[in-house]
């Protein structure tokens, strides 16, 4: 053998050539970054006097989108999804009473 695995076993992520681990990552950001900028976009067109008419629900789906924001960003960006069980938990918690906060004060005013 010349230390490669054979062609008839399947190849761990660990087995994986650095190429081929870049490669992966990129397009995974690159996905990340194109609902990020979909999501962008949604919240301006809903957010404000831009093509629809203001209502309660848009401004609440505009928190909404930017809590799914800040959760890309965390888990793809800062690689949350590959941290400690601990942290992810943390942030995750951090998500949820984020958005169950902003929607508590949207709701009281």
């Amino acid at each position: 053998m010349n230390g490669l695995p054979s062609a008839d076993a399947p190849m761990t992520v660990t087995e994986l050539p650095d190429s081929a681990l870049k490669s992966r990552a990129t397009k995974a950001s690159a996905v990340v970054w194109a609902a990020l900028v979909v999501f962008t976009v949604a919240s301006f067109v809903l957010g404000g006097e831009h093509l629809i008419e203001p209502s309660p629900l848009a401004a609440a789906v505009v928190i909404g989108i930017a809590v799914v924001k800040i959760r890309l960003v965390g888990l793809h960006f800062m690689e949350l999804r590959h941290a400690p069980i601990a942290l992810r938990l943390v942030f995750e918690a951090y998500c949820v009473g984020l958005i169950v906060s902003l929607m508590a004060i949207y709701v009281m005013v």
